[in-house]
């Protein structure tokens, strides 16, 4: 038995619960995390318990929070301004963060919320709108709910209560698809443990989804998986608890033959939480290069439990959609390589835990970081 350690809240407690999580690593706050040649990182911004991100077409940042909070870093593809509240959702945490349609959709504990956005606002201008519940009936397990909007489509995604159980509440373990009016809300995916981290492909609007996995299996099983979901037709079944990987069974008897079979996977415990798909043809000041073209940016937010399994941020090749490295299923580490890395010390002390990615109107990629509470700004140096 190999479990990751997982913050368990009750509802009612779960900004205070998350927060004690999000810190419970000894961070180094003036951390930058190392990259590959070429590349230069800077912190642009602080933000305690900073978790998705999403970039406006004039360079402001918004910022989902571990709290109560919204934030926006105005001016992050230039010269950044001082992180300031965009909006206050009573409703923590309220961690996810989505643009499209006119409006700013923010995920929290029990909902998605639409606020009416321009670039240049700088704070909300209306109270922030429920359009969507989730988790109805409370509960512990994983508390944040991450968004994506795409081909008019808005996704939400939801965590189970649990390691391994069947759930009662409908929402659970699920990504929800509906209209950017909360209309039409419905299953996209089922069965899918935790997919925290959406992503957008901006070429083909495809929505990919990073899915943390169960634990009490044989060790360094499962692996977590990135998969590409919105453009499949019907409700997909990805098979947790029952299913994992190539359609393995926990145990005998159990029908996995049905189960999608992901396209990319990261070894088990990493723990993907927030990605973004990089521009195939990147404009802008600072574009990565052909080598970075539609590929996927994903935080790997590392493990709880012994022996802890460092935080990084990995780049996975992709050509439409999909991966240039088919999977290996006895090498979880083929299809991407390290782009981000040095949060975890030799002595297992941590400098920090990458959260959400955005890519800038400039080209600039943006890595949060919740445990060191700042915003990492990279770009090319040539």
């Amino acid at each position: 038995m190999n479990p990751r350690s997982v913050c368990v809240v009750v509802s009612g407690l779960v900004a205070a619960a998350l927060a004690a999580c999000v810190y419970s690593s000894a961070a180094q706050p003036d951390f930058v995390p190392s990259a590959p040649p070429g590349f230069a990182v800077e912190i642009v911004a602080r933000v305690p318990g900073a978790r998705e991100l999403a970039v406006a077409p004039n360079g402001d940042l918004l910022v989902g929070t571990a709290g109560r909070q919204i934030a926006i870093v105005p001016g992050a593809e230039g010269t950044p301004g001082k992180p300031t509240a965009f909006a206050t959702i009573d409703d923590a945490p309220d961690a996810g963060v989505a643009l499209g349609d006119g409006a700013l959709f923010v995920g929290t504990y029990s909902g998605v919320y639409r606020i009416p956005y321009s670039p240049g606002d700088r704070v909300a201008k209306t109270t922030p709108l429920k359009i969507a519940s989730v988790r109805s009936g409370g509960g512990a397990g994983h508390v944040t709910t991450s968004v994506a909007f795409s081909g008019g489509k808005l996704y939400a995604s939801v965590g189970s209560s649990c390691n391994a159980c069947a759930e009662s509440d409908p929402t659970r373990a699920t990504i929800q698809e509906m209209e950017p009016d909360g209309a039409g809300q419905h299953a996209k995916a089922v069965h899918i443990r935790n997919a925290i981290a959406l992503a957008a492909d901006p070429a083909t609007g495809v929505v990919w989804a990073g899915v943390a996995g169960q634990d009490e299996l044989e060790h360094g099983h499962p692996y977590e998986i990135f998969d590409a979901f919105s453009s499949r037709p019907g409700t997909l079944d990805y098979g947790w608890p029952g299913c994992y990987e190539n359609r393995l069974r926990v145990r005998p008897g159990i029908d996995c033959t049905n189960v999608v079979v992901p396209r990319v996977v990261f070894p088990a415990y990493e723990t993907p939480i927030g990605a973004a798909i990089y521009p195939s043809h990147a404009s802008g000041t600072y574009p990565f290069g052909a080598a970075y073209a539609g590929g996927a940016f994903v935080a790997l937010h590392g493990s709880w439990h012994a022996p802890l399994v460092a935080p990084r941020v990995v780049f996975v090749p992709l050509r439409a959609d999909e991966p240039l490295t088919a999977i290996d299923w006895s090498d979880p580490e083929k299809q991407w390589r390290e782009f981000l890395g040095g949060f975890q010390n030799r002595n297992g002390s941590r400098n920090g835990r990458p959260t959400g990615v955005a890519v800038g109107p400039e080209g600039s990629l943006f890595v949060a970081d919740d445990a060191a509470g700042v915003i990492y700004r990279i770009r090319p140096t040539h």
